[in-house]
């Protein structure tokens, strides 16, 4: 699977592919996207890494390489969307910071 795709099935969930430790967390982070037709949302956080973090929502898959301000816990900045996993009840997508 390449980092491209937008859907996986259950058995190649790219959060367990990253090459980074990983830590979990919980909190919220809001996301303000660069251009449309995603606006701002809320979306849950479920871990952390040196690059990056992953996130659990239900607004369907986010586009990927769209860029977004985030804000959360732990850090603020920009951050490019380079995944999703759909599950049946909600989406994940992981996201890397833009330094």
């Amino acid at each position: 699977m390449d980092t491209h795709t937008q859907a996986t099935d259950a058995t190649t969930d790219p959060a367990n592919r990253r090459s980074e430790p990983r830590r979990d967390v919980t909190g919220k982070v809001q996301l303000k996207f660069e251009k449309e037709p995603v606006g701002p949302i809320e979306v849950d956080l479920l871990d952390l890494s040196a690059s990056g973090f992953r996130v659990g929502h239900r607004h369907g898959l986010l586009p990927l390489g769209a860029k977004a301000a985030f804000r959360h816990p732990e850090a603020s900045g920009k951050a490019r969307v380079v995944w999703n996993w759909m599950h049946p009840d909600h989406v994940e997508s992981g996201f890397v910071v833009i330094r």
